[in-house]
């Protein structure tokens, strides 16, 4: 790449566009896909210049042709259902995870063209690195090492740039020079060390432990994203009463305790099922849940508000979500909550691909070590 030049990327599973969002007006978008109607209208809403670049459509029904030019990068974030622990940990074999192979179909036809991104991003849940023993994993590290990359992954919580709990997984594969961009990262998780170590003996030599840094301390927590109290649609004091029910007595005592202080504390609630029963569980520490796309009444993420001794409950709105991912709120979102939830919820959080682009993707395209920081420093 040109260091004067605009890098250019493909985006598959685009959903809304966040990870363009990320990278940033710094990349140019070549061309993005997504099969989801709602997604495929949220990212037609938000870029003026979709008409250009966007297919929608499942990316089985691509050809090589459909891709123009050399792109400098590809951005996967593949449907993560199965890789979830949420969902039932089929694998790469899953019918929703397989969409993986639709993608990396065209890119070894582009690589046989000689056109092939040089840097690829695979983005998922981190049950990817453990699914079938590990299985999974040493299967898409050899699909990327028959293709000529070398690979490393980086687990990254987007809590550490907004004010919601949301570990990912990010394998970047590269083909280009990586002197200088390794060494020690707090993004080096326990369980992307077990998972590199389960690799076999020549997966393992081509290895890369990338040296990205961490961020600035966050310096705003959950309340801070929320809209004012006179704006909140507020369940009735009945559905409060009965949330605070299912709660376990260490979570119900948790609010008893804010209550009697007086103080005012926001906690995020999910419902799930614990031994049989369904349960309530808060947290209080500033973090919002993983946000999850609105699929049964478990995935539907509930705000605990205790103020002045007064316990109220909503549900969290897709504007609030929207924030969470780090998203402006000139980003445009459907009309239906559900849809806005939805899109949200099956995202990539906005700040962390930010980083990862200034910190490291930068200097793989550029071929220059330094230029992530020059990148970065003229960004902020």
């Amino acid at each position: 790449m040109n260091r004067n030049a605009s890098p250019t990327f493909y985006e598959f599973f685009a959903g809304g566009g966040m990870a363009r969002l990320g990278l940033g007006e710094a990349w140019t978008c070549a061309f993005a896909n997504d099969f989801d109607p709602v997604k495929a209208a949220t990212y037609r809403d938000n870029f003026a210049d979709a008409a250009d670049h966007f297919h929608e459509g499942d990316v089985w029904q691509l050809a090589p042709a459909d891709l123009p030019g050399h792109a400098d990068l590809a951005w996967a974030s593949s449907p993560c259902q199965d890789f979830s622990l949420a969902g039932a940990r089929a694998g790469l074999q899953g019918g929703r995870s397989s969409a993986f192979f639709g993608f990396w179909r065209l890119m070894q036809a582009l690589n046989a063209e000689g056109r092939g991104p040089d840097t690829v991003v695979v983005e998922n849940v981190v049950g990817l690195l453990t699914s079938h023993g590990g299985a999974d994993f040493t299967a898409l590290c050899r699909a990327l090492a028959d293709q000529g990359y070398r690979f490393g992954a980086l687990e990254i919580d987007a809590a550490r740039f907004t004010p919601q709990s949301r570990p990912r997984v990010f394998v970047v594969a590269t083909r280009r020079p990586v002197e200088g961009l390794t060494g020690d990262s707090p993004f080096h998780s326990r369980a992307v060390r077990e998972a590199q170590a389960r690799l076999p003996a020549d997966l393992k030599d081509l290895w890369t432990w990338w040296g990205l840094t961490a961020p600035p301390a966050r310096n705003a927590d959950l309340a801070a994203v929320l809209e004012p109290d006179d704006r909140a649609a507020w369940r009735t004091e009945a559905a409060t009463a009965a949330l605070l029910d299912l709660m376990a007595p260490s979570h119900r005592t948790a609010v008893e305790a804010r209550v009697q202080r007086g103080e005012r504390a926001v906690g995020a609630v999910f419902r799930r099922m614990r031994g049989g029963q369904q349960r309530a569980e808060v947290r209080f520490d500033g973090l919002a849940g993983c946000l999850r796309t609105p699929r049964g009444g478990s995935s539907r993420q509930t705000l605990l508000v205790v103020d002045r001794g007064q316990v109220r409950s909503r549900l969290l709105s897709p504007r609030e979500g929207a924030r969470l991912m780090g998203l402006a709120d000139s980003y445009r979102l459907p009309a239906s909550p559900t849809a806005g939830l939805h899109v949200i919820g099956d995202g990539v959080a906005a700040p962390v691909v930010r980083w990862l682009s200034e910190r490291l993707l930068a200097s793989l395209v550029s071929g220059d070590p330094a230029f992530s920081k020059s990148a970065a420093l003229a960004a902020e």
